[in-house]
């Protein structure tokens, strides 16, 4: 039955029959379909809609007449209401399975092509404590949630430290503690946060642009190293460096202290000096032998256990050969390429930001890597026939774009240049699923591996192998 309000049906007993994209879960309603949040599948709810479109309904649950069998209990206190780790209510394997046949579907459905079995979605060995990076902003006012605004309690607007309500801009949930990143990163925002209360720092205000206090980001590594930046509204030398101070007596672990002043609109600081406080102006990522640079504008693998799991995947299906030379397209900091560079005879690495070249020629000397070369520019105009002939035909090719997938330009040059193997890494199976469509006349894909670098939440990465017809 469903009783009107506003427009906006009641659905009583809606049953949640699957996972539909984007992480969320979803029933039918009079052949209707309708997105339901915090629901896994096996839940009958009722459910207050909230959004009706032509095709589709969303809304909320208001109660559960059944709970299914497949519900885990989520295990952070912040669960539902920032916006991260959505999954937390599904068992690990469940969600394993889910981004297989997520894979699956998106590969089918929008590809179109032939394929063989895809292999199981790889798992994360940590499931909590994952991240070696994570970014909080300061707000004058922490974000209430619903129960306590229902409560109808007189509740102090208290500022907060944490993360974006999802799709609010100027809304942020006060972190009591997250379960994405290892020690000492809580310890590290709760001694600012209270610092800052203590001796009356101004927390941001989005609205109206002002505000001392604006982020902060925490980098940790895998060897240890612990970077972090706090990005100040405002230029205030007294205040900054008391912070700055009490931070490193407080935590001698920081290696690389580092603080930016951003007065701009938007909370970008690619494009703002880096000052260095104390320490280092880096930390040190390690990997089968390999060491990284980490600077505080370098792209990193957030998941630096997994994405080691992941670049094996990759150098597997490439197949490498001595005399192979291999192109790493959308190479970044060079990771993927240094990586494999002791399999080949040559590799070729190409990226359109500057800042992560330098850092990949970096990474290369800092490892006694003397067979990558590295250009700087928009693929479409860097990667050409001209390019290929200057720079050797390239045996392998390995992709890794932006969600965006690869310009059809790219693809034509790729053809052109027809390696006798490509190593597509997307972390968008659909455009992944519609640039391979464009490769399936001259190439066949012979493995599918799906690598889950973000447990408890919808994102999977996929890796697909593809062979010269």
């Amino acid at each position: 039955m469903a009783r009107k309000k506003q427009n906006y049906p009641l659905l009583e007993g809606l049953e949640i029959t699957t996972i539909a994209a984007e992480g969320k879960a979803m029933g039918r309603w009079n052949d209707q379909v309708v997105f339901v949040p915090m629901t896994v599948p096996g839940d009958v709810v009722d459910v207050q809609i909230r959004q009706k479109r032509r095709r589709f309904m969303e809304g909320f649950v208001v109660n559960y007449v059944k709970r299914s069998p497949l519900r885990a209990e989520p295990f952070c206190a912040h669960f539902g209401i920032c916006g991260g780790c959505k999954w937390q209510n599904l068992p690990y394997e469940e969600q394993l399975r889910f981004k297989t046949e997520q894979v699956r579907d998106q590969l089918t459905r929008i590809g179109k092509i032939e394929l063989p079995e895809i292999r199981p979605c790889l798992g994360s060995a940590e499931t909590r404590y994952y991240r070696n990076k994570l970014e909080f902003t300061f707000a004058d006012r922490r974000w209430l949630t619903y129960e306590e605004v229902a409560s109808g309690a007189d509740l102090e607007a208290s500022p907060a430290l944490g993360f974006h309500i999802p799709n609010m801009f100027d809304k942020v949930l006060d972190i009591d503690h997250c379960h994405l990143q290892g020690d000492p990163s809580n310890a590290i925002r709760t001694a600012i946060k209270a610092f800052c209360i203590e001796h009356g720092y101004s927390f941001h205000n989005a609205r109206e642009h002002t505000g001392l206090m604006r982020n902060i980001t925490i980098r940790t590594a895998s060897t240890g190293e612990v970077m972090l930046i706090v990005v100040f509204g405002e230029d205030r030398p007294k205040e900054i460096t008391a912070l700055l101070d009490f931070l490193t007596e407080r935590f001698p672990e920081i290696t690389s202290l580092f603080y930016v002043i951003n007065t701009k609109w938007n909370d970008s600081i690619s494009d703002l000096e880096h000052i260095c406080y104390r320490g280092k102006d880096h930390i040190m990522e390690e990997m089968e032998g390999l060491h990284f640079k980490v600077g505080p504008k370098s792209f990193y693998q957030t998941n630096s256990k997994q994405a080691y799991e992941l670049y094996k995947v990759t150098r597997e299906f490439a197949d490498l050969k001595a005399e192979d030379t291999l192109y790493d397209l959308y190479t970044g900091t060079g990771t993927i390429a240094n990586f494999c560079a002791r399999r080949c005879a040559k590799v070729v690495g190409i990226e359109y930001v500057a800042d992560a070249i330098e850092d990949a020629k970096l990474n290369s000397s800092i490892n006694g890597i003397e067979n990558t070369s590295f250009y700087a520019g928009d693929m479409k105009r860097v990667l050409s026939d001209d390019f290929v002939k200057a720079n050797g035909h390239p045996d392998v090719i390995i992709l890794d774009p932006p969600r965006a997938g690869v310009d059809e330009p790219v693809l034509e040059v790729i053809l052109r240049a027809a390696p006798e193997r490509i190593v597509y890494v997307s972390c968008n199976p659909a455009t992944q699923a519609r640039d391979l469509a464009l490769l399936d006349a001259e190439y066949r894909v012979e493995a599918v591996q799906p690598v889950d670098m973000f447990p408890h939440t919808h994102h999977v990465e996929n890796v697909v192998k593809l062979v010269k017809r």
